[in-house]
């Protein structure tokens, strides 16, 4: 298992290796809640020898006290020194049940022993640790005095005794609950590991290449009202599921361009895996783009394609293929384009043998010759041998293969069937596939979308770039309309308050008929009403173009005259 398929499969379990990460966290927690506190005292024993006179002394009895500490630490939990002190401390315990509350060690190359002492009470454990020592160093002095006068050889001296431990030694909450945590993510990556190697199902393109190197032509996304509206492509055109129809009319196109017929039989490996409602909607998509398609269903046994069409399906191929009636006369044009429809027909009683005769074998010919594409529905591979027969005589096969329902070893022996009559797979095509997940696949996992696009969103978004689309056209045409004007007051404005003078030459100036309006203010206006508050604060560009407008008014009058 390399690492993105490792990493493929933590996707896909994550919600289980999440869960059993969060249980085995509270177990740690739950356990550090509800132990009983431990307290640890330890009490430190120095080992040394005696009548040493010179330094080699010294050195030889350093060596043999190192040797003699290793059998000194496992005198501890002897009965000669717990019975001691059970009776010191007036202990409530058997030495076995006090045997496991004390323990011994030295540390490497050094002549002390550590005794340590465990107990629920902070102040038990430091007055047993201390009672341990002691009763250490008197065992081990009766046992080491071969002669009264001399004394012990060894001696023990108890240099640190026990303190009151102010915390308790377990339980300790950040490490139970680092402890729980890695337990349930082990537990957790164990489970998707296991249940990865045991799932024998096909989930996406990666299980299609490690079974066979041919093409995977598309994937059809998964739909749950698939049963409702089966031709998807003529009942809701713009949805991602129609789209992947119309991804692999386009990949069929160049599927075998050498090939000059264009016939493939679509079959699979078990029943219900999507086949005929994959060919119903792939031959209307193929039609849609100008081909003249003939869709037959060859399904002798439980034919569905005139329940999916719509058709009658009474007379059709078995009746062509017994002579009962012409072709002409039992296939039936679907819809407006050129889409035809040859329905099965009568079930005969040897389904695999009519469609394996040479008759069928000539009317396969003069439909690749007549049709642009010719598809067959056939019954599925593994329960019966039509499929592989029909599948020799066409030349092409379209396989069919749901994800999360077809096995590996369905689809293996599928494609053996196919092999050992010399039929060859054109090519797969996963159905049902998920548009979200680690297995997702196809158009759908792009996530391209054709919903409504009058959505509510959608709406408000466009009414307000409407809005602002018709504010800015409003203020435009202001704009358009008020440019003249302002010329025209500027060129007024700029102009000389006499008449104009005549030509140089003497001609007499042309007369120019003043305009219209000009010719309708030329008696003297009525005082002009106060503007209103409202209009106070206007710009002061208006009121210089009336002042020009006054004064180009006031010359033609005096031309007039």
């Amino acid at each position: 298992m390399d690492l993105p398929e490792f990493i493929r499969m933590l996707r896909k379990h994550w919600l289980v290796i999440a869960i059993l990460t969060m249980l085995g966290t509270g177990a740690g927690l739950a356990y550090a809640m509800v132990a009983t506190p431990s307290y640890t005292a330890t009490a430190n024993v120095f080992v040394s020898t005696t009548g040493a006179q010179d330094v080699t002394d010294l050195a030889t009895g350093n060596t043999f006290t190192q040797q003699r500490v290793k059998t000194y630490t496992g005198l501890v939990k002897t009965v000669f020194v717990l019975e001691p002190v059970i009776d010191e401390l007036e202990l409530g315990v058997t030495v076995p049940g006090l045997r496991a509350q004390v323990s011994a060690s030295a540390p490497a190359n050094t002549t002390a022993i550590d005794v340590t002492a465990t107990d629920p009470d902070p102040e038990t454990a430091a007055a047993l640790a201390t009672a341990t020592a002691r009763s250490l160093i008197d065992t081990v002095e009766s046992i080491e005095t071969t002669d009264p006068q001399e004394g012990s050889p060894v001696r023990l001296t108890l240099v640190q005794p026990a303190e009151v431990p102010l915390y308790p030694a377990s339980p300790k909450k950040s490490l139970d609950l680092a402890l729980g945590l890695l337990v349930g993510l082990a537990l957790g990556v164990a489970y998707a590991v296991l249940r990865s190697s045991l799932d024998t199902r096909i989930r996406g393109e990666r299980d299609l290449k490690k079974i066979t190197t041919s093409p995977v032509l598309g994937g059809i996304v998964v739909d749950p009202k698939a049963r409702q509206r089966p031709l998807i492509v003529h009942e809701d055109a713009m949805s991602p599921r129609a789209e992947c129809f119309r991804t692999l009319r386009t990949n069929l196109q160049f599927l075998e361009a050498e090939r000059v017929e264009r016939s493939f039989v679509i079959t699979s490996s078990v029943p219900s895996e999507g086949k005929s409602t994959t060919a119903a909607n792939l031959a209307i998509t193929l039609a849609d783009a100008g081909a003249k398609v003939l869709l037959v269903d060859a399904d002798l046994r439980k034919p569905k394609m005139a329940k999916y069409m719509g058709i009658e399906s009474s007379v059709g191929l078995t009746d062509v293929l017994i002579g009962r009636i012409e072709f002409e006369d039992a296939v039936q044009q679907w819809g407006a384009g050129d889409l035809y429809l040859l329905p099965s027909g009568s079930i005969p009683p040897n389904p695999s043998e009519l469609l394996g005769s040479s008759l069928m074998g000539t009317l396969i010919e003069m439909l690749d010759a007549e049709y642009d594409i010719v598809l067959y529905d056939a019954p599925p591979l593994l329960p019966v041998t039509d499929a592989a027969v029909l599948a020799k005589l066409v030349g092409g096969t379209l396989l069919i293969v749901s994800a999360g329902t077809t096995h590996r070893h369905q689809l293996e022996t599928a494609i053996t069937s196919l092999e050992t009559v010399g039929a060859p797979l054109s090519g797969i095509v996963l159905t049902r596939v998920p548009t979200k997940g680690p297995d997702a696949y196809g158009y759908g996992s792009y996530g391209y979308s054709y919903g409504d696009p009058t959505t509510p969103e959608t709406r408000g978004k466009r009414r307000g770039s409407r809005r602002t689309r018709d504010t800015h056209e409003a203020e435009a045409e202001d704009d358009a309309a008020e440019a003249p004007d302002a010329e025209a007051g500027e060129a007024r404005a700029s102009g000389s308050d006499e008449p104009d003078a005549p030509p140089a030459d003497g001609t007499p100036a042309p007369e120019t008929e003043p305009e219209p309006d000009l010719e309708a203010e030329v008696e003297p206006a009525p005082d002009p009403e106060p503007a209103p508050e409202a209009e106070v604060d206007r710009d002061p560009a208006p009121e210089a173009e009336t002042e020009s407008r006054a004064a180009a008014r006031a010359r033609a009058g005096g031309r007039d005259a």
